[in-house]
């Protein structure tokens, strides 16, 4: 795979009329020859009409398998009255698009297609008002249809309008509120009731390519003279390199070894002596103390950790006062989260190219963007001297360890001199990537004699969701620049439960406790896909089952008692009614959330093997309002992958480690769920509500499983879980207990 066509190159040659805004961050001069600058007040770069009447629209965002690049295709054509199947999505590469802060936190459609639907609807303005011009009539006189503009006895293309000219027009960007995202144009975007593209269940592009791997993935990018690299990690946290045995791979011809500090790897010409010269390289480390708790002592060392940081997100009333009300009946219930690692289909890959005139990377990471910033300053190179490709690759959902990939091939081809492709093995992957936190969850409630909930308290405790930050804009968070001395920059986050329940006195607050290590660490914590959501909310709602339970109530009325917010109780009502609730036998769980404006309810039916441990979700029910529905058919996909990978989390996902270094590392020691285990049924409720702007599908739906899951174990053994993975070992041992 060669790069592709950079888009100033592209534009040179095929005279098409080009339209974008971009966020402000990056500001470029003007080009030479009047091209028109990435700026965010320039509508300049998004979309493309090329002279066929093709449209190209150019994305700061890429897909990561949901679909995002067909909604934001069917926005683009929508807003402009074109084909859908003449617009092409080009996404993720720092040459052609700006930065749209790379795909995160369920913004695709949200805030990413939203700017792309604002373009294409001014791009449909100024062509029509072009085509006044032209045919001499007025432009409230004009129509479009698939890319024609015409009235009833002229009419003229967008192709034919193009010229092969640059617009250089100008929107507004609203400087006082400081938000990327609040740009104006003059034009109007049409309304709901004015659709024809939108809302339609439009088929994947992706499918084939992949299913028959006839297109190219970030491992299957090749250029000319590179050579391969395999980074050595050390054996466990806290590790100092004394020194490297070069003779040891002297029978290896081509091999060569770059170290610097405590980094170190070998480059070759073939891969397979890339892979040799890592295991047979002998390195002498020095080990420091130990770094980890024991395992099965990993709770109680956070219950024990100082508190770095402090926050009550909600708090109202008097909780404390209210927990100690005369004859009021107090219910309590601690819940513990394992770390949880990416472990993608396939360990981290990238390759660069690294020349006196910069530096171009190929990276599968979901930030590109950010890869260009990192590798800018790892290397001490302008941003504008970096390029960076996004091609697809094994999975990401967060930071996975696809930008430690990125960086450490810059940084190697700096020092060979030729392009370099890196890989890592499973056992990189799996040990190395960022980990989800483990955290304990402390719940406290108070009921009246009436059964009113009339005090409620929820505290989260455990390491920052971002010891290391979630993109790879500065190589302080990557492992090669840890490892050249570079000291990591944590910030202290967490979260609370996402919800309406209206307790007159509610106490929800988080804590974060100091890293196990610093730096190079294989339990450091970044964004796993949602990050904290689905950790927080095991605990959380199976708490409010808890509280039914206590208040002798049902679990579907008693959230519906308490939601406060319109939307929520609706996706609990849809869940409920599509699963049959009422007519269900034992073995039925609820869980509901709300994660940045999309409410979600999933109803869990689950069976059960006392001998085996073995719990299997037969079929899942979800309710799902994320305002405005693109893609249907997009849509239930993406809520169906967050169902598997959600019920993966809670029934087998769980991060082994010894006193030094993490065991699993591979899927025999971290398994994920299989075909077997998935669910016969997955049943999806789309609450569509057209006046409401879409707001994200990505992660929602993850964050519910696993309380649905434990809260449906408990309807059918009437034993409590509280403790992820719900593994075959944790419930045999729970039932024996019971």
């Amino acid at each position: 795979m060669n790069a592709p066509t950079s888009r100033r190159d592209f534009l040179k040659t095929s005279g098409a009329l080009v339209v974008s805004f971009s966020l402000p961050t990056q500001v470029l001069a003007q080009g030479a020859g009047g091209k028109p600058a990435l700026v965010p007040t320039e509508l300049d770069s998004w979309i493309a009409v090329l002279p066929d009447g093709r449209v190209n629209a150019f994305f700061g965002k890429m897909d990561m398998g949901q679909g995002l690049d067909i909604a934001a295709a069917q926005v683009v054509a929508e807003e402009l009255d074109v084909g859908f199947d003449k617009v092409e999505v080009v996404m993720g590469d720092t040459a052609t698009s700006c930065n749209q802060g790379g795909a995160s936190g369920s913004t695709g459609v949200s805030n990413g297609v939203r700017l792309l639907r604002r373009a294409a609807a001014e791009a449909r303005r100024v062509l029509v008002e072009g085509a006044a011009q032209k045919l001499g009539v007025p432009a409230s006189q004009l129509k479009v249809e698939n890319g024609i503009v015409f009235s009833s006895e002229k009419k003229i293309s967008y192709a034919d309008l193009v010229g092969g000219r640059y617009f250089h027009h100008q929107v507004e960007w609203n400087k006082q509120t400081g938000n990327p995202m609040d740009i104006k144009v003059q034009a109007q975007p049409k309304s709901p009731s004015e659709y024809k593209v939108v809302g339609k269940p439009l088929a994947r592009r992706d499918i084939a390519w992949k299913v028959y791997g006839i297109g190219d993935f970030v491992t299957d990018v090749r250029v000319p003279g590179m050579l391969h690299a395999r980074v050595i990690r050390p054996p466990r946290a806290a590790c100092k390199l004394r020194s490297v045995d070069a003779s040891s791979i002297k029978s290896l011809r081509g091999v060569r070894i770059v170290r610097e500090k405590e980094f170190v790897a070998v480059v070759a010409p073939r891969e397979w002596d890339a892979v040799r010269a890592a295991q047979r390289l002998k390195i002498d480390w020095h080990a420091l103390d130990g770094a980890f708790p024991a395992m099965d002592q990993l709770h109680q060392h956070i219950r024990g950790a100082k508190v770095v940081k402090r926050e009550e997100a909600v708090k109202k009333g008097d909780v404390a006062a209210a927990l100690k009300t005369p004859g009021a009946r107090l219910v309590e219930a601690e819940y513990e989260w394992p770390f949880q690692s990416h472990a993608s289909m396939g360990p981290g890959c990238a390759l660069a190219d690294v020349k006196a005139g910069g530096c171009t990377v190929w990276t599968g990471s979901q930030k590109p963007h950010f890869v260009r910033d990192g590798v800018a300053k790892l290397l001490g190179m302008p941003q504008d001297k970096v390029r960076a490709i996004w091609v697809a690759g094994p999975g990401s959902y967060g930071r996975n360890d696809a930008g430690d990939a990125a960086l450490d091939a810059a940084f190697l081809s700096r020092a060979a001199g030729k392009p370099v492709r890196v890989q890592g093995m499973r056992a990189d992957g799996t040990a190395w990537d960022p980990k989800g936190p483990a955290c304990v969850h402390r719940a406290r409630a108070a009921l009246d004699a009436s059964g009113k909930v009339i005090a409620y308290e929820f505290v989260s405790k455990g390491f920052s969701r971002q010891h290391i930050a979630t993109n790879e804009s500065d190589p302080a968070d990557s492992l090669v620049g840890q490892s050249i001395g570079i000291a990591a920059k944590g910030t202290q986050i967490f979260g609370v439960p996402a919800e309406s329940y209206a307790f007159e006195n509610k106490l929800l607050a988080w804590e974060t406790i100091p890293p196990l290590v610093d730096n190079c660490s294989p339990l450091r914590t970044a964004h796993l896909r949602d990050p904290v959501g689905p950790e927080i909310h095991f605990g959380s709602e199976q708490f409010i089952d808890e509280l039914a339970a206590a208040a002798a109530e049902d679990p579907v009325a008693f959230r519906l008692k308490y939601l406060a917010n319109p939307r929520h109780a609706a996706v609990v009502k849809a869940a409920a009614e599509k699963a049959g609730w009422s007519s269900l036998g034992k073995g039925k769980g609820i869980a509901f959330a709300e994660r940045n404006g999309t409410a979600v309810a999933a109803v869990a039916e689950v069976e059960g093997d006392c001998r085996s441990g073995r719990i299997w979700a037969r079929r899942i029910t979800v309710a799902h309002d994320c305002g405005l529905v693109i893609n249907p058919q997009g849509l239930r996909y993406t809520i169906e992958g967050n169902v598997v990978q959600g019920l993966s989390r809670a029934l087998f996902e769980q991060v082994r480690f010894d006193r030094d270094s993490v065991t699993s590392v591979d899927w025999a020691s971290y398994p994920i769920l299989e075909m077997p285990d998935a669910p016969e049924s997955i049943e999806v409720v789309l609450i569509d509500r057209p006046e409401i702007a879409p707001s994200g599908a990505g992660e929602p739906t993850i964050r519910v499983i696993p309380a649905a899951v434990a809260n449906a174990f408990f309807d059918a053994t009437g034993v409590r879980l509280r403790s992820a993975p719900l593994d075959s070992d944790r419930v045999r041992k729970a039932l024996a207990k019971a």
